[in-house]
């Protein structure tokens, strides 16, 4: 079993974390947060919806996977493993307890005020409906083609967009977040008795991969941010720069990286344990 390429793990892990990417920066005040306060939050970022997205990410991916690392395939019993690890309200149960206990010392108000209005809800709605869309394959190489063929130009809208990644550093997050879960990822596979790779094998595996790791990442935000704020007028995308720039804005990116990322930590350690425990009992 220990045929398995350290490359495809990796792969695996940080595409699922590719989903995190959608929900980003917000404007928060420093005042303690309710936790019915926080429901409203989550409420008005539609999270519910964007995990659902997410749901149907995985539940195809883990086909993918399992074309890959099975010796049958993607099968009902496999199946049904994917469902019970991309349980909606467990998603939900692991994104909140993360998000509300970084946002804890913060009060939502002002947030949920923002998100509820025309602008805020036109955001979300289109972060939303730029993740949805790159589900397709051809979408998302047209949104990475569209970047590519720009990535060296000037111009303003590219300008903002560099500004927002860079203000929320968000390439250094998600490669973070990429790499961790590639880490759980191979952890479940050797705790399953998938893979016979020590703790320190596993590192060097997974930070072998941190340079195409970065690429990737960097090129799927832009093209991911390019596609989802396209309609937004200069001055909406300018405003929504200026709130994620403040203090409070960059607290409440932290809780978000903290909820989803703990999310994705814990789907990438289950598809490994499962896909060994497949594995295993395949060769039974």
């Amino acid at each position: 079993m220990d045929q398995i390429s350290p490359l495809s793990t990796a792969l695996a892990a940080r595409r699922l974390v590719m989903a995190g990417l959608a929900l980003l920066t917000w404007l928060v005040v420093a005042v303690p947060a309710r936790a019915d306060q926080v429901d409203d939050l989550l409420d008005a970022l539609q999270v519910d919806s964007m995990l659902g997205i997410m749901r149907t990410e995985g539940m195809s991916y883990g086909g993918e996977l399992a074309g890959d690392m099975l010796p049958g395939g993607s099968s009902a019993p496999w199946q049904n493993l994917l469902a019970q690890i991309y349980d909606p309200e467990k998603m939900h149960a692991v994104v909140r307890t993360g998000f509300s206990g970084a946002i804890a010392d913060t009060d939502p108000e002002p947030l949920i005020a923002f998100f509820s209005s025309d602008l805020g809800r036109r955001i979300v709605a289109l972060e939303l409906a730029a993740r949805e869309a790159m589900i397709e394959d051809a979408v998302e190489e047209a949104a990475r083609e569209a970047y590519r063929e720009i990535k060296d130009s000037e111009g303003p809208r590219l300008d903002q967009i560099r500004r927002f990644v860079e203000v929320n550093d968000l390439l250094e997050a998600n490669v973070t977040g990429a790499l961790n879960a590639s880490f759980k990822f191979y952890s479940g596979l050797v705790d399953g008795g998938g893979l016979q790779l020590s703790e320190g094998d596993i590192l060097s595996d997974v930070w072998s991969q941190e340079k195409e790791t970065r690429e990737d990442t960097r090129e799927w935000l832009y093209a991911f941010l390019l596609l989802a704020y396209e309609p937004l007028e200069d001055g909406e995308l300018e405003a929504y720069i200026a709130l994620s720039e403040t203090t409070q804005g960059r607290a409440l990116n932290r809780a978000l990286f903290a909820g989803f990322n703990a999310m994705y930590d814990e789907i990438s350690y289950a598809l490994g344990l499962a896909a060994a425990q497949q594995m295993r009992q395949q060769e039974l």
